[in-house]
């Protein structure tokens, strides 16, 4: 008798076992063996994805993001229209035939300026968004072809048409508006009449034809019009070849950023397990020559250059916008978690400091290193001549242009359909969103959190019913100690780091679960680069903090020369800074010092990229080295060797978050005492 309730216990708990593990696995990739039944995604013959993203307006921000897209909405990118030659209405070649303005600057703007719209759902933005939209409709040609022609060597350059396409996709996810898709479809058509030695012919479209190539693939998962599969294939024939191991079709940064993932944007068509190597490949062969240095991304300024890859080298605004896109993309082909790790370290780290505080002015070149930004030529130091250090609202007219999209799509990646009718917060931001999941039930995932500047992310579920539906929560890599928990019950203790966990279960109304995310201080070091070292606590980079001096100065004489303003703009209302470093910035870091957190509340409204409102801080020590000055281009010099003389005496300094820091240190040299 006592054997069998032996025996009966063993049997229940090996049920209780099987229950828990089927409610909570841990999985490196998601399977795709099913097809989400509410979200579009690749058909076959396409490699199925491993994420989904859901339509732009259905996930709502919250906290600091939502603060950052509404600077945005009262800055630059909301009111571009109104300043900008190349957005007046009148002659621009967008709105009438044989308009004087118009390359690639109104797609540019209109492509983050109209996804900020559809997410805060903006009456006189959506007006606007409309009218550009309407315009674009109406110039499509009986042969399919749109817009303004412009002509290389008499071949019509397509490059300012891909990224309309992109513009138009995020209009039709917000509109379900059937004229798109017949656009697309008919501008598509024409594609293949083209010749191919007419096609993607100069520099810039024949770099970025994965562009192009991303919305072939989106357009066929709408319409399976198999066509498509043949246009795919003459973009990546006629598109610069981004899959030799060991060089680059040309080494502008922008073009890496955007352009790596083509290989990989193919792959979905081919299932040529090479393309998608290929475009690891890239990422990580320019890091390794040139992007030894902290924020994600790597020293290029226009283009990359032998010799040029101290970290006081930067990336265009551009380049850090694009590399986000690219990483969000390339999240849905592979899921793999290195592609959120990356976007949150470009997103925290290096895009908030290209602009202004108050969101009215950018930067065209911000680096890792940075202790100056005037309106001064750093030629040769800078592959380019001209105030690429400025905060100017006309701070290169594409970067001007382009900025825009950067946080509205980091928005719209927070929450991801899965292939198996489930859900995935992959990138962590305080959102809510609505989306059909399981048996089609409409839920509402509300994320609460200040991440990165707090290690708890809080999730409740909303919905009608119970319903059983999967969901999915990265484990960063940085984090050895995440904890899980539902309702308050831990569900599998420490969990992996670099690891997706899955929870799939009965979820009913007011369910809560809760990520907790100790962040710990971490060091890298930079061999490449001196062996200098930098600060990590979670996603965030830590930069030395630099007192910044802001001296105001004439936008308009201090614009970069391929700039226009609008003939009656107000200048005066769009300032433009120089700043200065009022503390000393030579430090080399003590390692073996002790380092003190300081941490203070962040008001929901506040803006966290601010020395004035960061809300984490750290209390280190630093010795001078007093030969590490600005040097012959009038830049922060290069890394001085390790065995620089350094100061005798010790000082108090303090690190804050790297986005904070408009100037900064981020790869210190280093003392041991």
């Amino acid at each position: 008798m006592k054997n069998i309730y032996f025996i009966i216990l063993f049997v229940l708990l090996t049920a209780c076992s099987t229950l828990v593990n089927k409610e909570v696995e841990i999985v490196s990739r998601l399977s795709t063996d099913t097809e989400n039944a509410y979200y579009v995604s690749n058909r076959p013959p396409l490699q199925p994805q491993q994420f989904i993203k859901l339509p732009v307006g259905t996930i709502q921000p919250e906290g600091w993001l939502k603060q950052q897209l509404i600077l945005q909405k009262n800055g630059l990118n909301g009111h571009l229209e109104e300043i900008s030659a190349w957005l007046q209405k009148e002659n621009n070649a967008w709105l009438k035939t044989g308009g004087q303005w118009g390359w690639e600057e109104v797609p540019y703007w209109l492509r983050g300026y109209g996804d900020l719209a559809y997410i805060l759902n903006d009456e006189a933005m959506l007006n606007e968004t409309r009218f550009w939209i309407e315009h674009i409709l109406s110039s499509q040609r009986a042969d399919g072809n749109f817009g303004p022609v412009h002509l290389n060597d008499g071949k019509q350059d397509f490059w300012p048409n891909m990224i309309v396409l992109w513009i138009l996709q995020s209009y039709y996810e917000y509109t379900n508006d059937q004229r798109i898709l017949d656009f697309m479809s008919n501008y598509c058509h024409y594609l293949l009449t083209v010749p191919d030695e007419d096609f993607l012919y100069s520099y810039w479209e024949n770099s970025r034809g994965g562009d192009n190539l991303w919305s072939v693939a989106w357009l066929y998962n709408h319409t399976e019009d198999s066509k498509l599969l043949t246009l795919a294939d003459k973009i990546h024939r006629n598109t610069a070849d981004w899959t030799k191991s060991t060089q680059l079709p040309n080494w502008h940064n922008v073009n890496i950023a955007q352009c790596f993932r083509e290989p990989a944007t193919y792959y979905m068509f081919t299932k040529d397990s090479v393309l998608l190597a290929a475009s690891y490949n890239v990422q990580s062969l320019v890091r390794r020559a040139f992007g030894q240095v902290p924020g994600g991304m790597f020293g290029a300024d226009e283009n990359a250059r032998i010799g040029f890859f101290d970290p006081r080298q930067g990336t265009e605004t551009c380049g850090f916008v694009e590399q986000m896109a690219s990483d969000e993309i390339m999240l849905l082909i592979t899921g793999d978690p290195y592609w959120a790790e990356n976007c949150e370290d470009v997103a925290f780290n290096s895009f908030p400091a290209t602009l202004m505080p108050d969101y009215k002015a950018l930067r065209y070149i911000t680096s890792p290193n940075h202790v100056i930004s005037d309106s001064k030529n750093h030629s040769p130091g800078i592959d380019n001549n001209g105030p690429f250090l400025a905060m100017n609202p006309f701070s290169s007219r594409c970067c001007q242009h382009n900025h825009g999209f950067g946080w509205p799509y980091y928005t719209e990646y927070l929450i991801l359909a899965t292939p198996d009718n489930g859900l995935a917060a992959v990138l962590y931001n305080a959102c809510k969103a609505k989306a059909k999941v399981g048996n089609g039930t409409e839920v509402t995932l509300r994320e609460q959190t200040q991440y990165p500047f707090e290690e708890s992310v809080r999730f409740t579920i909303q919905t009608p019913e119970n319903v059983t539906f999967p969901l999915y929560l990265r484990i960063p890599s940085w984090c050895t100690k995440a904890v899980l928990s539902v309702n308050g019950k831990n569900r599998q203790g420490k969990l992996p780091a670099g690891q997706y966990v899955r929870l799939y279960r009965e979820w009913k109304d007011g369910d809560e679960i809760t990520l907790s995310l100790p962040m710990e201080l971490r060091m890298r070091q930079w061999q490449v680069n001196k062996n200098s070292v930098t600060i990590d606590y979670g996603p965030l980079t830590l930069s030395l903090e630099i007192k910044e001096r802001y001296e105001q100065i004439n936008s308009r004489e201090t614009a970069i020369g391929d700039s226009r303003w609008q003939e009656n703009a107000d200048a005066s209302a769009w300032p433009a800074y120089e700043i200065y470093p009022d503390s000393p910035w030579n430090y080399a870091l003590a390692l073996s010092s002790p380092f003190r957190p300081e941490k203070k509340a962040l008001p929901s409204d506040a803006n966290p990229f601010t020395l004035e409102n960061v809300p984490l801080r750290w209390k280190a020590q630093g010795r001078l080295v007093p030969e590490w000055q600005l040097d012959e281009y009038g830049l922060c010099g290069v890394l001085p060797y390790e065995n620089a003389k350094k100061s005798d005496r010790l000082d108090e300094i303090t690190l804050v978050p790297m986005g904070a820091a408009r100037l900064r240190i981020t790869a210190f040299p280093y003392t041991d005492k």
